[in-house]
């Protein structure tokens, strides 16, 4: 019996392979990131490639082991939990208050140290940010938030 058991979750493991999620990857420029409207410095923009835009944009680099069924579907589902919550390919075209909550919360987040989250951080090493990187980051989310606040309706 147990054997049968056995090769029933070997088959089931096989077949899963084969359905497999979208991948988050974008071929063309987008023109609401959040750089192609507003000034990201060059450091502040690497770090938020390297903790933030996996999870937060429309372009995932995706490890190895994400063409392993199930945790594709883990990966896919957190991304598109995280693009729900913020999404800096589409920055530029949110309404001017949720613009500012976003900053607030990315201001926030870096400094209180939730983000990048640790189930993030076990695999992506390089993802850590040190306190300079949190301070660059949440300096220009408060700037770029008290520059919304004064230009745009």
């Amino acid at each position: 019996m147990l054997k049968k058991i056995g090769y029933a979750l070997v088959a089931v493991f096989i077949i899963i392979q084969f359905f497999r999620p979208a991948k988050n990857i974008s071929a063309a420029p987008e023109p609401n990131e959040i750089s192609a409207k507003y000034h990201v410095p060059d450091n502040v923009y690497m770090c938020l490639q390297k903790a933030c835009f996996d999870c937060h944009s429309n372009t995932t680099k995706y490890p190895w082991y994400n063409n392993i069924q199930p945790v594709a579907w883990w990966m896919a589902s957190h991304i598109k939990d995280g693009k729900k919550h913020l999404n800096f390919s589409e920055f530029a075209s949110y309404p001017k208050k949720r613009k500012l909550k976003k900053l607030k919360e990315i201001s926030e987040s870096v400094t209180e140290g939730w983000m990048p989250i640790n189930s993030y951080l076990w695999e992506h090493k390089e993802a850590v940010l040190t306190k300079d990187e949190t301070t660059a980051i949440a300096n220009w989310a408060d700037s770029l938030a008290q520059q919304i606040e004064k230009t745009e309706q």
